[in-house]
């Protein structure tokens, strides 16, 4: 199963959606990246991705967008082909 990474804060419903949506996919591990405890990791975040919102998701070294794009790729089953991606 291909590596996730989520940037996210400690108090985004979003981010629990999400969380939720890859655990039901089963996704294992989600390396989660808190943006709100460093202030550096937004900056970076907003470089890499252009957007100021969390989530923030990357699926290997596909970035989904937020959680709307991540069940919206679901939705189109999209998800499933790219999480069993290596």
């Amino acid at each position: 199963m291909a590596k996730v990474t989520m940037y996210c804060t400690a108090v985004c419903p979003y981010c629990t959606m999400a969380e939720k949506l890859l655990i039901k996919k089963g996704v294992k591990e989600i390396t989660k990246i808190r943006v709100d405890l460093d202030p550096a990791q937004m900056a970076e975040m907003m470089t890499k991705t252009g957007r100021r919102t969390v989530p923030q998701i990357y699926i290997g070294s596909t970035h989904v967008g937020g959680f709307d794009d991540l069940s919206e790729l679901d939705q189109g089953d999209g998800l499933m082909p790219l999480l069993a991606a290596e």
